[in-house]
């Protein structure tokens, strides 16, 4: 069978471990788009590490293939999923996709793929440069 979206799998495989209880996941294959996207998730501190289970590192597991990327959750995630198509978000566009996407303003992002790279919705609303949607992730925190 054909992977149709990387960037899909990787976040249903990471979607699927938390909600069996496990805090730690595989994702194969992998590509740059995925690690980026990971990148701005481990900002918010939605995950401990990539790579091998070390904790603090990245590290890409080459395996001649298509390659591995270990992932340790560190917070309940609740929701990540793909947005497909690519729409286009202007700048002042941002925030209507975050009403519609995320539950509140607290807490969640949409990552954008922009001419600046990849990143949040809150970074290029500071930036001022819009781009295309990627997907979207929240979750919720017990105080």
């Amino acid at each position: 069978m054909v992977s149709v979206s990387v960037l899909n799998d990787a976040l249903k495989s990471m979607y699927n471990t938390e909600k069996r209880g496990k805090c730690q996941v595989m994702i194969r294959p992998s590509s740059k788009v995925v690690i980026k996207f990971l990148l701005v998730m481990q900002k918010h501190v939605l995950i401990k590490s990539l790579g091998c289970y070390n904790i603090g590192e990245f590290e890409y597991v080459d395996d001649h293939r298509f390659g591995k990327i270990g992932v340790e959750l560190n917070r309940r995630l609740n929701k990540c999923r793909v947005i497909s198509p690519r729409f286009d978000v202007g700048v002042k566009e941002v925030e209507g996709w975050t009403t519609r996407l995320l539950p509140s303003r607290q807490f969640g992002y949409i990552v954008l793929t922009t001419s600046a790279g990849i990143m949040d919705h809150e970074e290029a609303r500071r930036k001022n440069v819009g781009g295309k949607v990627l997907g979207f992730f929240y979750w919720f925190e017990f105080t």
